[in-house]
């Protein structure tokens, strides 16, 4: 199966192109989704390739820790915590080799329906509920991963009503610039929230 997507987010078009080809770049990019701005994190897998020749979690799994994390930790950074995170990135692998042959387009290829997705991807190491329903509306929206029940299993990042919400929908640097506005919105509301509380 060859994973064909429209995800354009790191302005970069050899990054974007690997992320929109390549299932082990998606979910490794998008596992390094947190604190970091979405170019950055997204970019992240291309870097690895780049300086590894490759993206094959077996291989990534079997590598020293000690040297995995050097790797990750040359400039530019994958990350802001690249030591943290190249570890979790490595334990991800870990978990792709034990429980999914070792390719991350396994998570969803034979998903029969949106819960089975979910859990899947909420079993990997880094993945909480909101990035779980993050990644499973990028594989719908992006990607046209749709098993049964997906717009649950995404909860509101589903909702394609012309406000973006997450990378999810993400086709120009317009749209991201319309996310980072969206999110500066609720976190000032939340902010306002907690006050009158």
């Amino acid at each position: 199966m060859t994973l064909e997507g429209t995800l354009y987010v790191t302005g970069d078009p050899d990054a974007d192109g690997l992320l929109c080809s390549d299932a082990n770049a998606l979910v490794i990019g998008m596992l390094l989704v947190q604190q970091v701005p979405l170019e950055w994190a997204f970019r992240g897998p291309h870097s690895l390739r780049e300086r590894l020749g490759h993206l094959e979690p077996a291989r990534f799994a079997a590598m020293d820790e000690d040297a995995f994390v050097a790797v990750c930790c040359e400039k530019p950074a994958i990350h802001r915590f690249p030591a943290a995170m190249g570890r979790r990135v490595q334990a991800m692998c870990a978990a792709l080799v034990a429980d999914h042959g070792g390719s991350a387009e396994t998570l969803w290829a034979d998903a029969p329906d949106g819960p089975t997705l979910a859990g899947r991807l909420r079993a990997l190491p880094g993945f909480g509920p909101e990035k779980t329903k993050i990644f499973v509306a990028v594989l719908a929206k992006r990607f046209g991963v749709r098993p049964d029940g997906w717009e649950a299993a995404a909860g509101g990042f589903a909702m394609d009503d012309g406000v973006p919400r997450s990378v999810a929908d993400v086709t120009d640097p317009s749209v991201l610039a319309a996310i980072r506005e969206h999110r500066a919105t609720q976190k000032a509301a939340k902010g306002s929230v907690d006050k009158e509380s």
